[in-house]
């Protein structure tokens, strides 16, 4: 008996469709103000966890997806709440 891996399946996120071939970073990732007037960077949901401590403003939340090295899609969440509902949509599709 063979079994076939399709390769090919299409996610959607927030009505955006991507082909999982054509991703090479899906990730999860706080927001934070960096000090520098209102420029923000990227932060580890681990790192808000365990060491941010009130130590940073957060600005929000986002799903952050690469397709190859030119092509980036953000999408922004006021909490980490909506972006957890989120991700679990993707989740579910990816099962």
């Amino acid at each position: 008996m063979r079994l076939y891996y399709n390769a090919c399946m299409i996610i959607t996120i927030q009505e955006k469709q991507f082909d999982t071939k054509r991703i090479t970073q899906l990730y999860p990732a706080g927001v934070i103000k960096t000090g520098y007037e209102d420029e923000t960077t990227q932060v580890s949901l681990e790192w808000l966890d365990t060491e941010a401590k009130d130590k940073v403003e957060v600005v929000g939340f986002g799903i952050f997806l690469y397709l190859g090295e030119e092509e980036k899609y953000t999408f922004m969440f006021n909490t980490r709440e909506e972006m957890d509902i989120e991700i679990g949509r993707i989740a579910v599709q990816l099962q």
